[in-house]
């Protein structure tokens, strides 16, 4: 779960790492009067829970309180990324004299933290350590010794600092890891850190995504996680989170639903092979009863995005007749003319099969055969 831009701060703000004198506004308004509370010049940033919202205008300045109101009122407008901007963060902006990097984020491949700092800060982290891989610095973080301030310390030579500045910033970056595992972080970072003319150390920008596997520790944040303008999941994602359903959003038009990760991801593995683009990837589980079979297909035939939507079913605990029954509730409660392919094999898939077929729906028991219908309905040919 991620969390927006001025929740990562107040947190960071709570571990005593320094960060702008900033305030949150909803409406054009609100953003002049706290701009008047802060010193000039300003920073105005969208509250949106997306990476790379400075390209898309979801970072601006200002000098006056007026100027302000002016930038809000246009930046609360707009979306980004598709999501709309409901507030803005406006902070006080400093004067730079370089930029840093650091973040704590997890490393499957070595099951454990690693934690990352550069000396190019402010920018898209994935392109410098593409471009210039010489710029990152990654030490693996031992579980059984957590970060150290000698790490810290280490960490923060690495990218150039030595005396009381390095001290001061591995201070900021042993914090970090304090919140790293107070919070189940699966990413915290704080792009840029940036040091002042002044010398000071400043983290001017913040990011913090919760394992969502971790949420029940954190009900303040739980709470949210199905109230739209609050989550990154889409209006989908969240109606199929409500019936307790595993379901991610893609970019294509070919719905799927399967029950069992693998299954489903063989499935679009399938789809793609033959061309096509899937809608989603929707697991409704190993032991899905007949009610979760029919909101799952009331989900994808009530998508505008899909044209036709494929069903792979690998009956083992999940009854075969079980998910017939649900797929004709569904069709009935949908009225839905939309095309489907159900391929559908296990317990009681003789049953399953005679009660699909007896009401004219064709059913298959092969994945691929399956998946290349899907794709040939969905291309038209």
């Amino acid at each position: 779960m991620k969390l927006f831009e001025y929740e990562a701060k107040e947190i960071l703000k709570q571990y005593e790492i320094p960060i702008p004198r900033g305030e949150l506004a909803t409406s054009p308004d609100q953003a002049r009067d706290v701009s008047n509370r802060l010193s000039a010049p300003f920073v105005i940033k969208a509250q949106v829970l997306v990476a790379g919202r400075g390209k898309a205008g979801g970072i601006e300045f200002a000098e006056t309180p007026d100027d302000v109101k002016a930038v809000s009122a246009r930046m609360l407008n707009i979306e980004i990324k598709s999501l709309k901007v409901n507030a803005v963060w406006i902070e006080e902006r400093l004067k730079i004299k370089k930029e840093l990097y650091f973040g704590i984020t997890i490393d499957r491949s070595k099951r454990s933290y690693i934690a990352i700092a550069s000396f190019a800060g402010g920018v898209n982290i994935e392109e410098v350590a593409t471009k210039t891989p010489a710029q990152i610095n990654k030490m693996i973080i031992d579980p059984a010794l957590g970060f150290r301030n000698y790490h810290a310390r280490q960490m923060a030579r690495e990218i150039g600092y030595s005396g009381k500045a390095m001290l001061t910033l591995s201070q900021m970056f042993r914090k970090l890891f304090q919140i790293a595992m107070a919070y189940d972080a699966e990413l915290i970072e704080m792009n840029p850190i940036v040091e002042t003319i002044d010398g000071e150390f400043v983290a001017v920008d913040a990011r913090l995504i919760i394992d969502d596997n971790a949420l029940y520790r954190h009900p303040q944040y739980k709470k949210r996680l199905l109230l739209e303008n609050k989550t990154e999941l889409t209006a989908t994602e969240i109606r199929a989170k409500k019936a307790g359903l595993a379901y991610v959003q893609l970019d294509g038009d070919i719905g799927i639903m399967g029950n069992g990760a693998g299954l489903v991801m063989a499935t679009l593995d399938a789809v793609h092979l033959h061309r096509g683009k899937p809608a989603n990837f929707f697991d409704v589980g190993g032991g899905a009863s007949e009610s979760q079979i029919v909101s799952a297909l009331d989900i994808l035939l009530s998508d505008p995005r899909t044209s036709v939507v494929l069903v792979n079913i690998l009956g083992g605990i999940t009854r075969c007749d079980y998910v017939a029954k649900g797929i004709l509730k569904a069709m009935e409660k949908c009225d839905s003319k939309k095309p489907l392919v159900i391929r559908l094999v296990g317990t009681n898939e003789e049953e399953g099969r005679r009660i699909l077929t007896e009401t004219g729906i064709h059913v298959l028991d092969n994945m691929d055969k399956a998946a290349k219908r899907a794709v040939d309905i969905s291309l038209g040919r």
